[in-house]
């Protein structure tokens, strides 16, 4: 998504637009990735992306048999995790919805930055975002 267009609203509306579709294919799971930019102040480290994976790790990663590893993992054991920095608000608000984390994240050279797997099932959604999203 454009960074132009990434406020509330159009956000929400493809939100929207992704549970219709699932729902009107019987769908109840979506797996995907959420992008950390490795740029930090200027400076391409992934000291960012780690410490970003190590908190959200703690509170939303999913059960065993749901992990996953990245064909070209992010070089976690060689990076400070210990950075006190927010994930992008396209995380938050994916984790708000219930999404689980898969396993580390990959890292992708070609656009530098590092790829979180995600899992999002219909039945994890908060009330209030099932029956706003799903209208039940």
């Amino acid at each position: 998504m454009h960074p132009d267009h990434r406020h509330g609203g159009v956000v929400l509306a493809l939100w929207g637009a992704l549970a219709d579709f699932m729902v009107r294919n019987g769908l109840d799971t979506m797996i995907g990735c959420a992008s950390i930019p490795m740029l930090h102040n200027g400076v391409v480290t992934g000291d960012v992306a780690a410490s970003i994976y190590r908190r959200v790790s703690e509170s939303h990663m999913a059960s065993i048999e749901y992990h996953v590893r990245p064909r070209l993992p992010l070089p976690l054991e060689t990076l400070d995790d210990s950075l006190d920095v927010e994930p992008p608000a396209l995380i938050k608000g994916y984790l708000r919805l219930g999404t689980r984390i898969l396993g580390a994240p990959a890292w992708d050279p070609d656009f530098n930055t590092a790829d979180l797997p995600m899992l999002m099932r219909l039945e994890d959604l908060p009330t209030k975002y099932r029956k706003h999203f799903l209208h039940r």
